[in-house]
């Protein structure tokens, strides 16, 4: 292809024979202050269906979401009191390890502890660790894979694993976007879209496309990646900009600064079950030697609670979800030959996108090895955008901080609507007990306070029904603001 060849002494291979593995890797898959961790939590993971829970001694497992004895899911089931998952089809009970410690509708003792101890009654077990507060898990089960999975690191943020005071991470995001894992590390290869798909958030679509080159500092590698820099970089205050893919699932894009300050974006995606994946990001910010903290990805680098940054970040998200979830159908329509025929890549601001695509054509077998249970075909393309920016589903529902503030919020606004009946009431009486008084004493009407014969309410009845109109203004708000949980709209038409 014309465009391989433009940049092709650009695109730097090793001389790796292997294949990517996609089953021996560790994936973050959940935020463990978020989760929920008094019931059983559902998950997909390439296509596989999982679930994770937490004992009474605070240990997190995995399971393969089925009860062995007639193949439900446990994720159906409970987190009991004495530190074992229960099937609440039949009241098995499983301990961390996955063995079965309970069957009570057995004859005897005996028997229960002779079926107990059949392998057959165990549940599938994957490796799971914590780190830097994610749930990590390895897709592959049994005794080999406990071995294989502790001679690998997850991709963890080296600057988070030494604290320092220089360091500062900021709120962990979550999110299921209705595009493939593939669809998300092209889009964050490609820092050409930003100015462009977040105008008035990252930047002007009509000022800032500017043209630079993407130089490669990491040549391909089948388990490490590659890695782009930005050049020339004209960001005031930036004097370097990398792009490092690091498969499975981490895009790392640090930012040095002229102060020798860093800022970091964190991006995580991984694959769940064909035409989804989930995003966990967050932002870690590197103070110079002055102690100056970077401003960090624009509103979202001040302080702020995490469950306003997970509303938040829909601002962002959404501005890139209907692109990739129409792309990804469109390729897959047209996929008669290799990506890079399909598409038009004169620029070198699209080398790393390039890269990609080489990567996991040559490197990782062409695409995600799907689980047999799977159906590895494509969902239709969603035409309703309400139900393709929906965040209850995708995000709220399984985020214990969003859920609380959530609840919060609604209190607040019953709570704001009351104060604001009770001041109209208020003012009701005011007026009517002035009106009393002016009755009962024989108040001349025609005065300096008075209009067209009609007594004028006092002070404190204005001040009653501001208040009133203030509250019900503000309960309207906190009504807006808890819409944002369920659902964020939004159309680029719209955004001058």
């Amino acid at each position: 292809m014309v465009t391989e060849k433009i940049f092709e002494q650009d695109i730097q291979e090793t001389t790796e024979t292997e294949t990517f593995h996609w089953t021996k890797q560790w994936y973050p898959v959940a935020v463990i202050d978020h989760t929920d961790t008094s019931r059983p939590y559902p998950f997909q993971l390439l296509g596989k269906n999982l679930v994770l829970w937490r004992n009474n001694t605070g240990k997190w497992s995995c399971f393969e979401d089925v009860c062995p004895h007639r193949l439900v899911p446990l994720s159906e089931g409970r987190v009991e009191s004495d530190g074992t998952l229960m099937c609440a089809y039949h009241a098995w009970r499983f301990n961390s390890e996955g063995k079965c410690v309970s069957i009570p509708q057995s004859k005897d003792k005996e028997t229960e502890a002779k079926n107990c101890t059949n392998s057959k009654s165990c549940a599938v077990v994957y490796p799971t660790q914590e780190r830097q507060g994610l749930l990590w898990v390895w897709l592959e089960s049994g005794e080999k894979a406990q071995v294989e999975s502790k001679l690998r690191e997850p991709r963890v943020v080296p600057e988070l694993e030494n604290p320092s005071d220089r360091v500062v991470k900021l709120f962990w995001s979550t999110r299921d976007l209705p595009y493939g894992w593939d669809l998300f590390m092209e889009n964050v290869s490609d820092p050409a879209h930003v100015p462009v798909s977040h105008h008035g958030f990252m930047g002007s679509r009509y000022t800032e496309d500017k043209y630079y080159d993407m130089i490669p500092v990491k040549k391909i590698s089948t388990q490490e990646g590659f890695s782009f820099e930005i050049t020339p970089f004209k960001i005031p205050g930036i004097k370097q900009a990398i792009h490092d893919f690091q498969p499975p699932c981490h895009m790392r894009i640090v930012s040095e600064l002229e102060n020798d300050g860093k800022f970091i974006l964190v991006l995580y995606a991984v694959p769940t079950r064909p035409g989804w994946c989930r995003h966990i990001g967050c932002q870690v910010l590197v103070k110079d030697e002055q102690g100056k903290r970077p401003k960090g990805l624009a509103f979202f680098g001040l302080p702020m609670p995490d469950w306003l940054g997970h509303v938040l970040a829909s601002l962002f998200v959404h501005q890139d979800l209907v692109f990739l979830h129409y792309q990804e159908k469109i390729i897959a329509n047209r996929q008669e030959g290799k990506y890079l025929d399909l598409v038009y890549t004169p620029n070198p601001q699209d080398k790393m996108v390039i890269t990609f695509r080489k990567w996991l054509e040559k490197r990782a077998g062409g695409g995600i090895p799907w689980a047999a249970e799977c159906n590895p075909e494509l969902p239709p393309p969603e035409y309703d955008k309400r139900k393709l920016f929906d965040v209850w589903e995708t995000h709220t529902k399984d985020c214990r901080v969003c859920q609380d503030a959530l609840k919060n919020i609604n209190r607040l606004k019953i709570l704001t609507y009351v104060v604001a009946g009770l001041c109209l009431c208020l003012g009701i009486i005011i007026d009517a007990r002035a009106i009393a008084i002016q009755a009962a004493t024989g108040a001349i009407i025609e005065t300096a306070t008075s209009v067209s014969g009609l007594a004028v309410p006092p002070l404190g009845f204005w001040f009653a029904v501001g208040g009133a109109a203030l509250f019900a203004f503000g309960g309207y708000k906190l009504q807006q603001l808890s819409r944002l949980f369920y659902v964020y709209e939004f159309e680029h038409a719209d955004n001058d």
